[in-house]
């Protein structure tokens, strides 16, 4: 909204929300990063952003309205289309005769409230709010439809019949049937209820998890797996038939594992979804995969890299040859960090190759190939094969055999930067690793020019406190990490000044449980960079254990990914309790 800029200082002076001092370094600040004074002042906690908007809704003359506690009636809220109301922040919250007032972050976007008058029929009457309060609005959205999908699901699930698995003589009938009940419009209904259920979740897996009495689904929602809902045991025959009907599986299988794919596709997005159907002990286990196929890739900022660390990646990156290694357990977001890196090396002078299993995101430009083990297409073949294929730039998804391990390296020597992950624990154990696969130390320590060990940790949401450590807690870290060299790496951000420890340091956790969420939002990496310098080469050469080199690294200054995880957490991104948790599982 067009406010000037002498007027709001004004009237903020006024109000003594401000003083002159904070408005003209705001105004600085604003001209030197090309950002809205209103966006520094809130930024650098001059004013709280409801103190801002009220005075805005004053100056011109629109009334306030704050929803961030408001249960708006569904009704209501439907009027406005979601996708609508979220890219335009404008909430429909209250509906009388043939008024509908809707809260906006800018009421003189005439264009959106003629839209909308057209579409409703209504007289629109715009109020200012905060962001805030739009975000609350559209958690609504999210609360209503997961309503609606749960009473979809609970009156299909009502009309299915359990199949029991027949007997050799009777097989192919079982499987008739199973074919039959897997076209069903109950079934069909409820796997797309399900799949939709969990991409409005953000979900990455689905877990259909049978028992001796009911059917349990449960969604991987930022790395944590939680209840999403039960149904009935008779939708279990029926739901995994529909499942392997999609990924193209045998109907009439059910002693051995299996492993498919389908893709998903509406309007709004476009998903490739991994199956794994296991057997256990009361049916049949269904894991899927949501990859989507719409997603971008990451800055490597966005994904927690800072400072020194984010210097050393990009420094290695610059290396026209040799190896760099992202490590960690599955989950861990080492394929993201990959494509991220690609991101920034995918130019138009450069071939970049990729064999992969599977293939996440699509990227344009990069030559990306499936691993199809059924056909004999490994890591290792599909290596080979790209060395033929005159690339400069290589990214192998995994390193999971002393032969993939010995054509990475050679790659690496004869003049392509490669790309690849590994499963350490640490950036220092992936050179005893490799080792371990034969690969020889002598190459080893030519090739490889850094290691990146991650793990995610949730990012708390909007909604949280501030308290401090005390002498107990103290206690209880100091088994988990150096307390002195946290104290240092602290000093070194300027978190807290020379002569303070971390009694002063502010951490944060979750204020309080809301949507049945709990306080966390999205995730954001911690690492451990490990750069192979000369000393780090010789250890290796020397067949040096991952703690003697790990000793030698935080000599030349490595953090552990404990160590950034605690930055993290006083910097407010995350929780002490969050980063402990991913850092000792």
């Amino acid at each position: 909204m067009a406010i000037e800029l002498q007027q709001l200082k004004a009237f903020l002076l006024d109000a003594a929300l401000v003083t002159e001092q904070q408005f003209e370094a705001a105004v600085k600040i604003a001209r030197e990063t090309n950002r809205n004074v209103e966006d520094v002042l809130v930024g650098e906690h001059s004013i709280k952003q409801d103190d801002l908007v009220r005075l805005k809704a004053y100056i011109l003359g629109i009334p306030f309205i704050n929803l961030e506690r408001e249960t708006i009636n569904p009704d209501v809220l439907k009027i406005i289309p979601e996708p609508v109301a979220s890219s335009h922040n404008i909430i429909a919250f209250k509906k009388g005769g043939k008024n509908l007032e809707v809260a906006m972050l800018d009421p003189e976007d005439l264009k959106t409230i003629e839209f909308i008058k057209k579409k409703a029929g209504l007289r629109i009457l715009p109020r200012l709010t905060t962001s805030q309060s739009i975000k609350n609005a559209l958690r609504q959205y999210q609360e209503n439809l997961q309503a609606e999908f749960g009473d979809i699901i609970k009156k299909e699930a009502g009309e299915l019949q359990n199949i029991p698995e027949g007997s050799e003589e009777d097989i192919t009938e079982t499987q008739k049937e199973l074919e039959r009940q897997a076209q069903d419009l109950p079934v069909i209904r409820i796997v797309d209820t399900l799949m939709k259920h969990a991409i409005l979740q953000a979900a990455s897996d689905i877990h259909i998890e049978p028992t001796e009495k009911e059917v349990l689904v449960r969604y991987r929602i930022d790395g944590i797996l939680r209840d999403a809902m039960t149904l009935p045991l008779s939708a279990r025959s029926g739901l995994v038939a529909r499942i392997k009907v999609l990924s193209s599986l045998k109907l009439d299988e059910h002693r051995l594992p299996q492993d498919g794919r389908f893709k998903i596709e509406t309007s709004e997005f476009r998903y490739s979804v991994r199956v794994s159907i296991l057997p256990v002990l009361a049916g049949e286990k269904v894991v899927m995969r949501l990859l989507s196929e719409n997603a971008k890739g990451y800055s490597l900022e966005s994904l927690g890299l800072r400072e020194k660390a984010l210097e050393d990646v990009e420094h290695a990156l610059r290396k026209p040859l040799g190896m760099i290694l992202v490590t960690g357990p599955t989950g861990s977001g080492k394929t993201t960090t990959l494509y991220s890196m690609m991101e920034i090396l995918n130019t138009p002078e450069v071939n970049i190759s990729t064999v992969e299993d599977p293939i996440e995101y699509r990227m344009y430009r990069v030559n990306q190939t499936q691993v199809n083990p059924k056909i004999g297409l490994s890591f290792a073949s599909g290596l080979r094969t790209l060395l033929r294929q005159d690339p400069d730039i290589i990214m192998v998804g995994e390193i999971r055999d002393n032969e993939t391990a010995s054509l990475a390296i050679n790659a690496a020597l004869t003049g392509h930067l490669v790309l690849s992950t590994l499963h350490t624990n640490s950036a220092a154990g992936a050179m005893p690793r490799l080792i371990d696969m034969k690969v020889e130390s002598f190459l080893l320590a030519s090739t490889l020019n850094i290691v990146i060990a991650q793990r995610l940790v949730r990012k708390l949401g909007e909604d949280k406190e501030k308290y401090f450590l005390n002498e107990a807690a103290l206690e209880d870290l100091s088994k988990n990490c150096d307390l002195e060299r946290i104290t240092r790496l602290l000093r070194e951000e300027e978190i807290i000044k020379e002569k303070q420890n971390l009694k002063d340091v502010p951490f944060y956790r979750a204020k309080s449980v809301k949507n049945d969420s709990d306080g966390y939002q999205g995730r954001v990496g911690i690492y451990e960079i490990l750069n192979v310098t000369e000393s780090i080469k010789e250890l290796i050469q020397k067949n040096a254990t991952s703690d003697q080199i790990q000793e030698a690294a935080q000599k030349e200054g490595m953090r552990l990914m404990i160590e950034d995880g605690f930055v993290k957490a006083a910097q407010g991104l995350t929780s002490l309790e969050e980063v402990l948790r991913v850092v000792t599982e």
